[in-house]
């Protein structure tokens, strides 16, 4: 379900906090880059990978294993979602349910968390991890702090409503954060999660390029970033999936990735 006209939907950033331009233009200049964008809507940007999370927590002597995936072990890899829930939900987590494959679902408040709240709990009780990705997809640079504040606690208090648990990750939209940023969601007990793996699939329906754009960048520990909400994406997640698990990949959620460390409010994670 497209976003209303004039936010554009989220993608790999620019190094700087630039105006949103009309949306197939901006996907057009992206897909003709080679390289990855900075992700910062800042001059630096100090992120945490999920290995240095793990390490840390060795070190302080928690226990290894997080259920059943010790991820310092297992080759883990992570599949995020933006944006949703969408009208493309359901097969999502259809293919995820078959394929026994958790996920973590960014979820934008207006227009989809209130228009679909059944989906939301349905996620919950099938074991995904939900997580804020603000309530309107403003971008939180550009924000005064009690903006920021009400775009962050909004969907929190929506998504506690509806599943009993209130997020403790949030996802900036365009990946956009700074220091206010960082302060907010330490107040609010939000860990910023970025991404390392991007399809660009706001770019295309072509299922067949999302798919061998997430093979050509996934790694170790990699956080696949997504979107349900664009036709040619839910399609590509089952060739994904499975090319993956051919390759040794254990899918897991953000939490499971970092354990037995965890994400701390107010910090960033790639």
């Amino acid at each position: 379900m497209p976003l209303r006209p004039g936010l554009q939907h989220p993608k790999a950033p620019g190094k700087t906090d630039r105006r949103v331009t009309p949306f197939r233009a901006a996907a057009t200049f992206l897909a003709a880059l080679s390289l990855p964008l900075a992700l910062t809507g800042c001059t630096s940007l100090d992120t945490t990978a999920p290995s240095a999370v793990r390490a840390q927590a060795a070190s302080d002597g928690k226990p290894a294993a997080f259920g059943s995936v010790d991820c310092r072990r297992a080759k883990c890899i992570a599949l995020t979602f933006d944006a949703g829930p969408s009208e493309n939900s359901p097969r999502l987590l259809d293919i995820l349910k078959e394929k026994q494959v958790p996920a973590t679902f960014f979820l934008l408040g207006k227009r989809h968390i209130e228009k679909y709240p059944e989906l939301v709990r349905r996620m919950a009780d099938e074991g995904h991890e939900i997580a804020s990705h603000t309530w309107d997809h403003k971008i939180l640079t550009r924000l005064k702090p009690d903006e920021i504040r009400e775009e962050l606690q909004r969907p929190n208090e929506e998504i506690e409503r509806l599943t009993g648990r209130r997020p403790t990750l949030m996802r900036p939209p365009q990946g956009r954060t700074n220091d206010t940023v960082h302060e907010i969601c330490r107040e609010l007990g939000l860990a910023e999660v970025l991404w390392s793996v991007t399809a660009k699939d706001y770019t295309t329906d072509d299922s067949a390029l999302i798919r061998r754009l997430v093979l050509d960048q996934a790694g170790r520990d990699g956080i696949i970033l997504l979107h349900d909400i664009y036709q040619g994406t839910v399609p590509a997640v089952p060739g994904i999936i499975d090319a993956l698990k051919e390759r040794g990949y254990v899918f897991v959620t953000v939490p499971q990735l970092l354990a037995p460390g965890k994400a701390e409010p107010g910090e960033v994670y790639r």
